[in-house]
């Protein structure tokens, strides 16, 4: 369908294009109010950003290009200093600023300074993203727009407060924060879609050297966790037949991969609300009027690895089908910093093949690896985003999907206001067939490997990625390959594959590559899955059986333990007869008090129980040990959410591990049933529920260490549940609840630094406001004109 916005919107222009005003608007929700701007209408652009409880902007503009400039301006007033970092990082200048030695981490683990400038500057001297914003599959006209105006918002808020004027201590002054540029977004979005693929590499690309031995086993660094719940909820399910869903990413609590939480709105072509990662124009987690939708980390592979057989005495050459190739070398340049503030710089070789970039890891006489990334070549998904703004219903959402075939490392659950919902893992994914793979993954380290990581013989050309018909990018598998599933009842995924999407509806038949059919699921996963089981029979204590908001809610900050259900009891048992055991050291533990701690406990992670951190210490290092935890009923894939069950308490390590953890508990000078929110907290020390996915948490919370520090704490919260979104889509418009757990801005001075992150404490959740009405109603407004 063809829309004319700027006619649609002439009237918003109209009334946007006179003198800058300020109106300042009092809530009725007893946070700090947020003001109304009228954004100077510049060139070219004019917005009308109006902030709500908790600050939250919503933008109303006459054009895409107005709307991300509104967003770029208030994105800025919240989290300037977060996106210079940013952009400082992809520039590359993170040595010539700061020095060599300091960390950063790009998504993949940290990387030195030095090292994370290298691996920028190599795709930024081999000009990436320019490549693409002028390819085959170059963004719209109406992306470029949004990306343009986001820029200008951005320079505009800088220009009108000033680099020694900012609010924000943290880069204040600093050399470092300078205007944007469009291109800066642009990369921002490329290097967002390289999660879970070229970035886990930065280090080793940016080290490789020939015979350098770095490791045996080359490998992606990656956060354990990182990922998200996912429901999509249909009219089978629902009270009132209506289609919800859950979205709930769990995300990095600091850096460039927060979320922000944003409406924008321009009449006629776009109205759509929820959670966008920082820097990024684009509403990724959200709504609009009839549908909603979200994503989690797939389970589908966003590389492969191509092991090298080098030339003979060679060790820069490779062979491909019998003939030799030499390998591209490029020189990277790294201006960097001194102690005495002199730049000098740093200049690394590195190395290229057919396949990609060669990587340091393993790189000996007789073979090297070359990793390719499936993503290098995207850049369609701030148009996939804008489609998925204005889809309708599930049919439109997929005909979006297979447009664009741009979702980088994330597959789609959606449900529309008729009770219909999605799952889709139309993603970007490597196209290697499963006879290709039996084919081609020859090597002893292949094998080695596989599946966990596909590492293809690069001596075979035939063994590189082939193209469905139907892809929009080379090397890839098109939508007819891709996992989908459309149901009336429900979707999920918690960072498993597609079989298990729907319990009583398991995929099959899609490639390896996309995941495994009918393997053991995560503790999360099955949690996710009996949640919603006990939803549909009211025995989960939330009411009557069916969803709506209040016990959506309700299930979502249940935090419950799957493995505290599944063996807490078993454990008790075994601690009562047995009250005395043996530690690891040989020690005799009296564990009397553990066992009464442990009957006692809620089985939760709420930050008021007693007896969650005695369990973490005891679980975690029980499922590290052998034997630890060994299951009576072993895996049934007939039975993938009750099995494996029934944990076999006898075994040593297992009896152990209680031992230890009573131990550490006490040495810490902390008791046994302390309070979970005594030991896991934000920096400001506000309480944080929730545990890891080995715990078998829905709310994944994770800290710096999964066991207690010297502090007697878990150190400060690293990545967990971010933008939290219950959305219910009725005939009357959308009713949507939502939590930004860390809050909207990054700033420390800011009153938006902690508030939200207090109502996440005591489970608490934002009334979103959606229509203009509900935007207007937040009370009395007066006007201040510049």
């Amino acid at each position: 369908m063809r829309i004319k916005y700027k006619r649609a919107s002439a009237g918003l222009a109209a009334a946007l294009t006179g003198a800058a005003v300020a109106t300042v608007v009092a809530t009725n929700a007893g946070a700090t109010p947020g003001p109304t701007v009228h954004l100077g209408a510049g060139e070219h652009y004019a917005a009308q950003v109006t902030r709500t409880e908790y600050g939250i902007p919503h933008v109303l503009a006459p054009t895409l290009g107005s709307a991300g400039y509104g967003y770029g301006y208030t994105f800025t007033q919240d989290n300037l200093c977060s996106l210079a970092d940013a952009v400082l990082t992809l520039r590359g200048e993170r040595s010539k600023f700061l020095g060599p030695d300091g960390t950063v981490d790009n998504g993949g683990g940290p990387a030195t300074n030095v090292d994370s400038d290298t691996y920028f500057r190599s795709l930024n001297d081999a000009h990436v993203v320019e490549r693409l914003l002028t390819g085959r599959n170059a963004p719209s006209k109406q992306a470029r727009e949004l990306v343009a105006g986001y820029a200008a918002g951005v320079n505009r808020y800088l220009r009108d407060t000033g680099a020694d004027r900012l609010p924000d201590p943290t880069c204040r002054g600093k050399a470092w924060v300078r205007p944007i540029t469009e291109l800066d977004v642009w990369r921002m979005m490329h290097h967002l879609n390289q999660l879970g693929g070229l970035s886990g590499f930065t280090t080793s690309i940016a080290t490789a050297a020939p015979g350098k031995q770095n490791g045996t086993a080359p490998a992606p660094a990656v956060h354990n966790d990182i990922g998200s719940n996912a429901w999509g909820l249909g009219s089978d399910v629902t009270k009132d037949h209506s289609g919800m869903v859950l979205g709930n990413p769990h995300f990095p609590w600091s850096g460039m991969f927060r979320f922000y939480q944003v409406q924008l709105t321009v009449p006629g072509l776009l109205d759509v609300a929820g959670g966008s990662v920082f820097g990024t124009p684009t509403v990724e987690v959200g709504h609009n009027h009839d549908l909603a939708w979200t994503h989690t980390v797939s389970s589908a592979q966003r590389f492969t690895l191509f092991q090298l057989k080098l030339q003979p005495g060679h060790p820069t050459t490779y062979l491909v089908d019998g003939k030799a190739e030499p390998m591209k070398q490029k020189v990277v340049r790294v201006p960097v910093r001194g102690k005495d503030g002199t730049v000098t710089e740093v200049r690394r070789t590195l190395y290229d093949s057919r396949y990609g970039p060669v990587i340091a890891d393993s790189w000996g006489a007789d073979s090297a690896f070359a990793v390719r990334g499936s993503n290098v070549d995207n850049l369609r998904d701030v148009d996939e985003w804008l489609g998925l703004g204005r889809a309708r219903t599930i049919g439109e959402l997929n005909a979006v999907q297979r447009k664009h075939q741009s979702m980088p490392f994330v597959d789609t659950i959606a449900a529309d206001k008729s009770g219909t919902t999605y799952y889709g893992d139309v993603s970007v994914v490597p196209n290697v067939t499963d006879a290709q793979a039996a084919r081609c993954v020859d090597t002893p380290e292949g094998h080695a490997m596989y599946p966990r990581t596909i590492v293809l013989d690069g001596a075979h050309g035939n063994c590189a990625w082939g193209t469905d018909k139907d892809a929009v990018q080379p090397g890839t598998f098109g939508p007819s390959t891709a996992p989908q599933l459309t149901r009336h009842d429900y979707v999920s995924n918690s960072n498993e594959s597609a079989w298990l999407t729907n319990a009583d509806a398991p995929l099959t038949g899609f490639p390896r590559i996309y995941g495994d059919i009918a393997d053991t699921r995560s503790p999360r996963d099955r949690l996710s899955h009996q949640m919603i089981a006990d939803r549909r029979a009211g025995t989960d204590g939330l009411g009557a059986p069916g969803f709506d908001l209040p016990s959506l809610q309700g299930a979502m900050l249940g935090d419950r333990e799957l493995t505290a259900e599944m063996a807490k009891s078993d454990v008790v048992a075994m601690c009562r007869a047995n009250p005395s055991l043996t530690a690891t050291d040989g020690t005799t533990v009296d564990v009397r008090q553990a066992c009464d701690v442990l009957a006692k406990w809620d089985g939760k992670a709420d930050t008021t129980s007693r007896g969650t951190v005695l369990w973490r210490e005891f679980w975690l290092r029980a499922i590290a040990t052998k034997p630890g935890v060994h299951y009576l009923v072993p895996f049934d894939p007939e039975h993938p959410v009750t099995t494996p069950n029934k944990v076999d308490t006898s075994t040593p390590g297992l009896r152990a591990s209680l031992a230890d953890a009573v131990q550490v508990i006490t040495a810490h000078g902390l008791a046994l049933d302390v309070a979970f929110g005594d030991t896991q907290f934000t920096d400001g020390r506000i309480p944080v529920a929730g545990c890891t996915g080995a715990e078998g948490c829905f709310n994944i919370t994770n800290a710096a260490d999964r066991t207690l520090r010297d502090d007697g704490t878990y150190g400060p919260i690293e990545f967990g549940s971010s933008f939290i979104m219950a959305a219910q889509l009725t005939p009357d418009g959308p009713r949507v609840r939502t939590i930004l757990t860390y809050s909207l801005s990054a700033n420390p001075a800011s009153p938006h630094h902690t508030d939200q992150t207090v109502l996440y404490q005591h489970k608490q959740w934002v009334t979103e406001r959606f229509t203009q009405d509900e935007i207007a109603a937040g009370g009395s407004a007066s006007t201040i004109r510049e």
